[in-house]
Parts: structure tokens; sequence; C-alpha cells
């Protein structure tokens, strides 16, 4: 039984945010992640992120990665398990973790959960041919691991990930055919969609796949209208000729350890599926236990690390360690997050985090 102070869960933006202010208060950390590397989605992240200075404006997703990363060197006070899964939390408060095929078992003082979200798939028909990919799948063949997937893409879904993506593909030397979206407006920011735009990528709202085709591969795709009540209008489906089917639609909260934890959940669509109710420090309803990131709600990986930011202060303050001016920071970070929030952009976000806080 290994016997830790702070257990954070996922080395994506909000644990290693989170881990960088325990450490910082001298709190004991060992930070958990079933990736070969750390950073989470940011490792795969080509685009340079919006916001402010604090949030890395303009700096790309795979930078802000090694930024976070580096910030934790020379720290004696953490640990790292990488290619490590957290396989079960158990009523007594241990987790069971699955590292280098041995089970072993972790009793952590205060546990803070960022184990991010996962996409979602689309029913229609051959969606199980090979070609037919999930956003982040096709990032990691490309950005991660120089693969392309292939020559002609049609992306499902016009949201940021779909927009960005759809653009990423382009710069590998991958034709895209066209964007479908099944709402009748772009989900995504303008500025994504423009660049598609300008380079003469058909983006089709209101419009959905309704089949794959292929014998043993992708080798086309069947798109068709919707009409008011998102009934395909299959009198006007055409075919499209490609080899990669993306699907960009959307992404739900890896909460399994929370429901383990008897965490208090709610299905709440503005933030993506079953969320935690949490207080305005992050903490769940199981005392003792903090959520952050994607798995608290699906957000931008900029109100990820705030929010990692205030679990950790919170957590690490619960164990009676302190950073200068905790109460100052504290207040800092829940302005920053209500301004990432704001807007009409940020809207239906507001209202999910309304009716998850407790």
């Amino acid at each position: 039984m290994k016997e830790v102070e702070i257990a954070i869960v996922g080395g994506g933006p909000a644990g290693l945010s989170a881990a960088g202010i325990a450490l910082q208060a001298k709190a004991g950390v060992l930070l958990i992640d079933d990736g070969l590397r750390l950073g989470g989605q940011l490792v795969k992240q080509t685009h340079k992120f919006f916001g402010s200075k604090e949030q890395y404006a303009s700096t790309r997703g795979i930078e802000i990665g090694r930024i976070l990363e580096k910030g934790l060197e020379g720290y004696p006070n953490l640990e790292v398990w990488l290619n490590s899964s957290v396989v079960g939390y158990y009523p007594d408060g241990v987790l069971t973790v699955l590292k280098e095929e041995k089970l072993l078992k972790v009793k952590p003082k205060r546990l803070i959960v960022a184990t991010g979200a996962s996409e979602r798939m689309l029913a229609f028909a051959n969606n199980d041919l090979p070609g037919v990919y999930g956003a982040g799948a096709v990032q990691t063949l490309m950005n991660l691991y120089g693969v392309l997937p292939g020559k002609r893409a049609l992306m499902v879904g016009a949201g940021n990930i779909g927009l960005i993506v759809s653009y990423q593909l382009l710069q590998a030397g991958v034709k895209v055919e066209a964007v479908v979206e099944a709402m009748p407006k772009v989900g995504g920011y303008w500025v994504h969609a423009a660049k598609l735009k300008r380079i003469g990528v058909p983006i089709l709202t209101s419009h959905t796949i309704l089949k794959a085709e292929g014998e043993d591969w992708v080798e086309g795709a069947i798109i068709c209208p919707l009409n008011e009540d998102f009934k395909p209008i299959e009198a006007a489906q055409k075919r499209v000729e490609v080899d990669i089917i993306c699907l960009a639609v959307g992404l739900s909260p890896l909460s399994e350890l929370l429901w383990q934890a008897g965490c208090r959940m709610k299905y709440i669509p503005q933030l993506g599926g079953y969320a935690p109710f949490r207080n305005r420090d992050m903490e769940t309803t199981v005392k003792g236990v903090w959520v952050a990131g994607d798995s608290a709600g699906v957000e931008e990986a900029s109100t990820a690390m705030v929010e990692g930011r205030i679990a950790g202060l919170a957590a690490t303050s619960s164990l009676g360690y302190e950073v200068e001016d905790t109460d100052g920071l504290k207040r800092e970070l829940r302005e920053e997050l209500e301004m990432l929030r704001r807007g009409p952009v940020g809207e239906t976000v507001r209202k999910g985090v309304k009716r998850a806080l407790i």
C-alpha cells in the first residue's frame, strides 16, 4: 500500500495545473496518467490558443503541454506514474492502479480527478468500416506519430474540434471534401471556419451522414440535408468520394472514478453528459475528492487549467499547506474562470455549471 498526500489522476492541462500549484505549496503529489508522456490532449494540438496571457494566448497546445510539464521539474515531493491506469476506487479510499502489468494499491489523503473526456460515436450504416475515425484519433495519427490517415476526408461536425482538425488535415496534404454539420449554424469559432472557407472547403450546415460505403475500407460517404425537425431529406442525398470519415460530434466526461467514489452525479447536456456536483473550490459531494477539467464538464483547455489550479489549491489548503495569499489567488482564479465563460459562446456552459454547483 502506497500512501500519498495528494493523488492526481490525469496528466492533461487540468492535472498538470493542479500538480503545479500543489507542489508550490510543498504538498506530496502522485501524478498518474495512462499515456506515455504528460500533456493529455495538448501533445497533439498544433493550433495556437486564444484567450489572455495567463491562458498562454498565441501559444500552440503542444508547447503549452511542455511548459506545464517543465513547471513540475525539480520538485522532490513529486512522483509521476506514466502508462498507468487507475482501474478502481474503493469505499475505503484506496485506488487500484494497473502499472507495468501489476496491480498496485494507493491510499491518498486527497484525490483530484482530472481524467478528461471521451469522443462520442455517431450511428450510421457501415460506421464500423476501417477509415471511420474519431477526430482525436486522426490528430493522434498525424500530429503524434506522423501517419497520414488517408487522402480525401469528410468531416462530420463543425464545432471547434471539427474545424481545427479539418485545417490540420489540409496542412498535412489531405483534401477535405466537405464539413457537414447537423445544426443550422457552425458551432465553433468563426475564425476557424473562415480559414476553411477561404481555402474553398464547403461547410454544409443542416446536413448529416447516412452511410459509409466500401467493402473492406471506406471508399465513399452518402450525405444528405436535414429538415427543420432534423429528419433526413433522403431524396436530396449525394455521394462524396472519400477514404476518411472523421467524426467530431462531441465529447462526454470520463466520470467512472467519480461514480465509483460515490459522488452525486447529474446528466447535464450543457456539460456533455453526466457531471459531478461540485462547490466553487471544485470539491465534489464526497469529502476529499476534487474534480477538474473535462471530467467536470466539457469545456476548453484554458478553463481546464484554471479549474486544475483551483482544485489543487483547495486540496492542499485542506491539508494545511498554503501558498502566498491563498485567498487572494483563489479569488483571482475564480475571476479568470468567469472571464473565460463570458459572452454568448460561454452561455451554454454557464447554464450547465450553474446546475452542477452545490
